[in-house]
């Protein structure tokens, strides 16, 4: 599993300080509520500048009300994000995948930590997948997962996948979307490499996303970085942060 706690490299926070009041009344609403925000944690407001928070809720439509899955949340950076941008009437499940878990727990390395305790986050639930699926009590409008795809391959197999985009796909409402970002692999990327690299090629994503009855609703190149020669593991410091990303947004029909 990708390790989400690592930071990237990072930009001065003083850079949310060029906002005006002006600039912020002219955002939609759940950007605006993630910029207002003061119980973000300094850690993820310094990840802000490569993970891109404004364009990601913008891409993946999410408005104050919603019901949001972060699925395999890891250390909670779009979790919070999420928990911001959806305000007190909404609610976001921080979903984390029992393989996972059970994985962290064999090589005696510690779970992520609650997300549900942290200061401003009432609207936050932890949840654990379990076998019937992500094991989410209501239907949601948006199923996001972050640089965790390409880990169930990793960790698990193909049939796992599949799986997982079947729950993803139960787990939503009627015209509800499931947005996939993960660093980019090469295309006929092996398992071998898959696994030494940390990557995922886009079109086998988006055949494995298809085949459970998702249709392709749009695509975004704000992390794309086409000087990436995807030859290199996501956590090569010559690279590490700066991974060429795609971002795949899937439409569940109604």
């Amino acid at each position: 599993m990708t390790n989400r706690l690592a930071l990237y490299p990072i930009l001065a926070i003083s850079l949310f300080g060029a906002f005006s009041l002006a600039s912020c009344a002219n955002m939609p609403a759940a950007v605006a509520s993630v910029h207002d925000d003061a119980t973000r944690p300094e850690a993820d407001r310094a990840r802000d500048a490569d993970r891109k928070p404004d364009e990601m809720l913008r891409f993946a439509k999410v408005k104050p009300g919603q019901t949001v899955i972060d699925l395999m949340a890891g250390g909670g950076y779009f979790t919070r994000v999420f928990s911001s941008a959806v305000g007190n009437s909404g609610h976001v499940y921080a979903v984390n995948a029992k393989f996972y878990l059970d994985l962290l727990a064999r090589n005696n390395r510690p779970a992520p930590a609650p997300l549900a305790g942290e200061a401003g986050r009432t609207n936050v639930h932890d949840v654990v997948t379990n076998e019937s699926g992500l094991n989410v009590p209501v239907k949601a409008d948006l199923v996001w997962t972050s640089q965790n795809y390409h880990d169930v391959h990793l960790f698990a197999d193909a049939s796992a996948a599949a799986a997982l985009n079947r729950a993803a796909f139960d787990a939503l409402k009627p015209g509800g979307y499931y947005v996939v970002l993960d660093h980019s692999g090469a295309a006929g990327i092996n398992a071998a490499d898959m696994r030494r690299l940390h990557r995922i090629n886009e079109a086998q994503v988006r055949l494995e996303v298809l085949a459970a009855g998702f249709v392709l609703d749009g695509t975004s190149d704000a992390l794309r970085n086409p000087a990436d020669p995807r030859t290199a593991g996501v956590f090569d410091p010559s690279i590490r942060g700066k991974t060429d990303q795609f971002i795949l947004r899937f439409r569940k029909p109604r």
